[in-house]
């Protein structure tokens, strides 16, 4: 099975040439890493920075240079800073073409659930308010089971919600899938994980078709 690296290799080869990404706190930051050779995006950060890298090596690490979790980021050449409402407005206004998501539940409608747990202290929703509401191609990386080996990819989601048929595609450490029609489609394997491990971890509707490909990482 994949670990965190391995999901955000994976959803990097989701990237497209021109694209304008914005990465979401936890797995989602790695992606950063791995961006494919021949492939041109720019990574957005909504605390206002378009043109985001990757994260820092010792020597390179600025305190001031932070991104929405608070994590030391590097600059790309050319790269943009400005406040929080532009980057708002950006997001708002439908200009970024992928969104990258962690989450705590997703389930078969497409409804995500990545801010809340009742009965712990959160500061509040945060950015992903605005991008699960604008945008039309998000994917969550998440792991797939939680602590307890319980599913996260569920029937109906149990948590608050944060945004409702929203999400397009998930990649877990078990597998690659696409929500459509209610249901989450298996599109590929984790390498190493079985068709049967994958409908063991679900508890959501799943449509599994033909035979299923690993991933290539």
């Amino acid at each position: 099975m994949l670990d965190k690296h391995g999901i955000a290799k994976r959803i990097a080869q989701e990237l497209e040439d021109g694209y304008y990404v914005n990465l979401g706190i936890g797995i989602p930051t790695l992606v950063a890493n791995y961006i494919p050779k021949g492939i041109d995006v720019t990574f957005q950060s909504e605390n206002g920075l378009l043109g985001m890298g990757p994260f820092p090596k010792a020597e390179e690490v600025d305190a001031d240079l932070i991104n929405a979790g608070k994590q030391t980021i590097t600059t790309m050449p050319g790269s943009v800073f400005f406040d929080s409402a532009y980057s708002f407005a950006m997001i708002r206004a439908g200009k970024v073409q992928l969104t990258v998501l962690g989450a705590m539940e997703v389930d078969q409608n497409g409804d995500i659930a990545n801010w809340k747990i009742p009965g712990k202290m959160v500061k509040g929703m945060g950015g992903a308010m605005d991008l699960v509401a604008s945008a039309e191609n998000i994917i969550v990386a998440m792991m797939h089971t939680n602590k307890k080996g319980e599913s996260k990819l569920l029937e109906k989601c149990t948590l608050p919600l944060t945004g409702v048929n929203c999400i397009t595609k998930v990649v877990t450490n078990l597998a690659f899938l696409e929500i459509k029609n209610g249901a989450f489609v298996l599109k590929e394997r984790a390498p190493g994980v079985s068709v049967e491990e994958i409908k063991t971890a679900t508890q959501g509707k799943l449509i599994i078709e033909g035979d299923v490909p690993e991933m290539r990482i």
